[in-house]
Order: structure tokens, then sequence, then C-alpha cells
């Protein structure tokens, strides 16, 4: 099995449910993602690099768009979602709203895409 299909049938529901929905929406906004392993967590991956994972905690869940600085500019849109440097929190009675996931994942997308062209010289 797959790091990320792996988690996620481990899980009971509603956590099961969570992690999927966030899992099919990324493959949705990112088609070309691949699951992997980034920072020691089950994640998906965008050109082989941390695109987003999602944990199960004591206290819901933790989306890590593996970039403190797309959480950053991000902040507007995200609202009241409590969130730290590296990583938003969410609860089964307060979920994500799906367009700060879709705004996460992109922007996560486009930041390894920019980092990608740069490395290449073709800013």
């Amino acid at each position: 099995m797959l790091p990320v299909t792996e988690l996620i049938a481990s899980l009971d529901d509603p956590a099961r449910a969570v992690l999927e929905r966030c899992r099919a929406r990324t493959l949705e906004l990112v088609p070309d993602a691949v699951e992997g392993i980034s920072y020691g967590l089950p994640a998906l991956l965008h050109r082989g690099k941390g695109l987003v994972a999602v944990a199960v905690t004591k206290a819901g869940y933790s989306l890590y768009p593996f970039s403190g600085q797309v959480i950053s500019a991000l902040a507007d849109d995200l609202g009241d979602v409590a969130r730290s440097k590296g990583a938003v929190q969410f609860t089964d009675a307060r979920p994500l709203p799906p367009a700060a996931l879709d705004a996460l994942v992109l922007a996560r997308r486009a930041e390894i895409d920019s980092q990608s062209l740069a490395s290449r010289g073709e800013t």
C-alpha cells in the first residue's frame, strides 16, 4: 500500500472520511501528485516535494502544506481557522472550509512550481 492510502485505511470514521476527502480533493487540484513521505509524514508530493499532509491529532486534525510562507500568505483567506507556523488545525466540529483547503493546496503547488523553475534558471 501507499503511505497515505495505508494511513487512511487504518483509521475509523470520522477521521477516515476527513482524510479521504482531503486526499481526493488534493488529487483533483493536482492530478500528478503522488503518495510518499515528507518530514516523516504520509503525504502527497508534487515534483518530489511535500505538497500536503493531514495528521490525526489529540485535538482533531493538522494539515501541513510544508510551508510557513504559504500559511502566512493565506492568513486572510484562512479567517478564523486555527493555525501555527507550519500547520492549520481543525476538528470535526469546526472543519476546514473547502475553499481554505483549495487555497492551501494551490498555493503550495505554485510555490513548488516556482522553486522548480528557479532551480532550473527559468524564473
